[in-house]
């Protein structure tokens, strides 16, 4: 079968690798759509395990279940988890589901850029979720990083009529405004550095998208009256940072999605956030919980995501799609087919 293997952002080959085989109680799945995440260009995190077949936002089709395995079959539509938690474990019992040990070290065999992957037995069995009709492959892809959205939106606290601020307006900061939207939220302003992701925050419901190179906080009170309730920090420039701390307003939080490079500090006004009850929060990843919110939001159109396909490739473009994420320029969500022709 055909793999595209990360070496770099810059270097990106399809090579040849066997067909998994699968063993009882798991999965061979035929993966029609595949999903460039932007933690896949984030190099000095990726790079450090290259060579490596990335990939974790896939949708596809069962062709093998091994033995034993009774819930799923061959033909099902599925969307398949490549972290899942143990849900025995200290953190998974107190609902910490992405600081389980299971979660980090789970994925499936060998990543969503093949045209085939072997989901292990734990990933079977709560990993797995058949895709409803009228859900297509292409909304699939959307699962895993909506899912991770909409955990870090409950941690945060959103409720209807919260003003919010979304720091960073690509992928992760425009599924931010379209659930936050969906659920209710208030006022909802983003900021990027690239005008055309502010033209798509708008088009996507944004009350106002603001250059970030702008006076954010001055601008914000002005346009909201006050401070944010919600700010969302999906860019890793600290700059967005140091703007977060600036916007928010008391009882605030400030929601940390996206990382830093490795070795930043951000100097925090302890006191002033001691006296107004503000929180920071970080967010990572997602649980087999969000996942099937995700579906649902999916399913009902509430989050239309196939409002941010930009790009579609076959898997042999594997590096023209990395490249266009990496630039961070009009791509927005670029999707990966390993088989065109069932592409739909």
């Amino acid at each position: 079968m055909k793999v595209a293997v990360y070496y770099s952002n810059r270097d990106v080959r399809i090579e040849d690798r066997p067909v998994p085989k699968i063993g009882p109680g798991e999965l061979l799945v035929r993966v029609i759509a595949s999903g460039i995440c932007g933690s896949d260009v984030m190099e000095w995190y990726r790079i450090r395990k290259a060579p490596v077949v990335l990939g974790h936002e896939i949708a596809g089709v069962i062709v093998e279940a091994g033995e034993g395995v009774r819930r799923y079959k061959a033909g099902d539509r599925v969307f398949v988890s490549h972290h899942i938690p143990c849900n025995t474990c200290h953190y998974c019992l107190r609902g910490s589901h992405t600081a389980c040990e299971t979660l980090h070290t789970t994925n499936y065999d060998p990543g969503g850029f093949s045209e085939y992957l072997r989901v292990p037995r734990l990933n079977v069995d709560r990993g797995v979720f058949v895709l409803p009709g009228g859900v297509s492959f292409d909304q699939g892809v959307f699962i895993e990083p909506l899912a991770c959205v909409i955990r870090g939106q409950r941690l945060a606290g959103l409720l209807p009529g919260h003003s919010v601020l979304i720091l960073g307006s690509g992928l992760s900061g425009l599924l931010h405004l379209m659930l936050a939207r969906a659920l209710g939220a208030g006022r909802i302003v983003t900021t990027d550095v690239s005008r055309h992701r502010l033209k798509a925050a708008v088009e996507l419901g944004a009350d106002a998208a603001l250059a970030a190179a702008e006076d954010v906080p001055s601008r914000l009170r002005a346009i909201n009256g006050r401070p944010a309730d919600l700010v969302i920090v999906c860019t890793g420039a600290i700059s967005a940072y140091r703007q977060a701390l600036n916007c928010v307003e008391r009882g605030g939080t400030i929601l940390c999605f996206a990382p830093t490079d490795p070795g930043i500090d951000l100097p925090v006004p302890v006191n002033d956030f001691w006296r107004n009850e503000i929180r920071i929060l970080p967010s990572y990843g997602n649980a087999p919980p969000d996942a099937a919110v995700a579906i649902e939001m999916i399913r009902s159109g509430r989050v239309p995501v196939e409002r941010m396909i930009t790009h579609r490739l076959g898997l042999e473009e594997a590096a023209l799609g990395f490249r266009l994420v990496a630039e961070a320029g009009e791509a927005l969500k670029v999707i990966l087919y390993p088989h065109p022709a069932e592409c739909r």
